[in-house]
């Protein structure tokens, strides 16, 4: 399985912001779209950072409610780790696992196309081990 499979079941759509919003404008988008993280980027898709709830959540707690106000250029992560189509859920896992974040976005040709979360991952892997077992009792059955 591979991250490919992953956005086929799961769709491409992803909740984007221009940097200029402001934390709160952010806060606001999360809570609407009920998602944990929404992808910066420019107009024609290049991601320029990456902001989850975790983020502004810490922001408010190190600085006060007043950082709301503030752009979200200033707080996001700038250095986005992404992935590929073609990236394995084994490489996804490790990835996620190695800089402690739960979603990760996918780029083809330094363009947005989608954005795998760990949820994506788990389900994928339970539906992976059902089929798996499914497979294996009909093999006892019928053999």
């Amino acid at each position: 399985m591979n991250v490919a499979a992953i956005l086929k079941l799961k769709g491409r759509e992803v909740v984007t912001a221009s940097p200029d919003m402001s934390l709160l404008e952010i806060a606001q988008l999360l809570g609407q779209h009920k998602i944990g993280c929404i992808v910066i980027a420019e107009d024609d898709g290049k991601v320029t950072g990456i902001v989850s709830e975790r983020d502004i959540v810490r922001e408010i707690a190190r600085a006060g409610a007043s950082v709301l106000e503030e752009p979200v250029e200033k707080y996001m992560t700038k250095a986005v780790v992404s992935c590929r189509e073609s990236d394995t859920m084994d490489q996804l896992m490790g990835e996620m696992t190695a800089h402690r974040f739960r979603h990760m976005p996918v780029v083809d040709r330094g363009r947005l196309v989608g954005l795998v979360s760990i949820g994506d991952v788990v389900r994928m892997r339970i539906a992976e081990a059902e089929m798996e077992a499914a497979a294996m009792r009909e093999y006892i059955a019928t053999g």
